[in-house]
């Protein structure tokens, strides 16, 4: 069996409300096993013998949609993902506020040549490295809430579908992906 987390994007932070409790219950009926939510904002992690990180996301995509009408992209990574995420930081050495420190984690790998035409609005000190499926962003000179380098920008210049979570979510997710 292997551990899993699913992060579902836009869940309590605008109008798509959805109850960890409904999340754990979902999740289970689906048949995972150790089924733990993170806060309250779309984040469960699990066990599976199901190897397929796309058929997992789809799985749970489709239940929340059909018994709570909800729909809403998950993105799943392996605990081995997760761990390689937590490990890989490029700004981790620069900061030690962790609220200036977040992943943007991305339904798949964008094209290179939207990778390569990707800058920051101007006038904002941002740095990001995009390494795969994630984008790790660093905001030295304040918060993620007050930069227009939002989850939405990403989306709508890398062309896919985004979450973005912060440091700490990281590093307590990989915790509960490890077991």
């Amino acid at each position: 069996m292997s551990r899993y987390v699913a992060l579902l994007r836009g869940v309590n932070v605008g109008t798509t409300r959805l109850a960890m409790a409904d999340l754990r219950r979902i999740v289970s009926d689906l048949g995972h096993e150790d089924v733990r939510t993170y806060l309250q904002s779309g984040n469960v992690a699990f066990g599976s013998t199901v190897r397929d990180a796309e058929k997992l996301a789809a799985g749970i995509e489709r239940t929340l949609a059909d018994e709570l009408g909800l729909t809403v992209p998950v993105l799943v990574r392996s605990g081995r993902e997760l761990a390689a995420v937590a490990g890989g930081n490029p700004y981790a050495d620069r900061e030690n506020d962790p609220t200036r420190l977040l992943v943007a984690f991305l339904a798949t790998a964008p094209k290179t040549s939207t990778v390569d035409a990707l800058t920051v609005p101007g006038g904002e000190n941002v740095a990001f490295t995009v390494t795969g499926r994630e984008v790790y962003l660093h905001f030295p000179d304040g918060g993620y809430g007050r930069s227009k380098f939002t989850n939405a920008y990403l989306e709508k210049k890398l062309g896919v579908v985004a979450t973005t979570r912060n440091w700490k979510s990281v590093r307590a997710l990989a915790e509960m992906a490890a077991g």
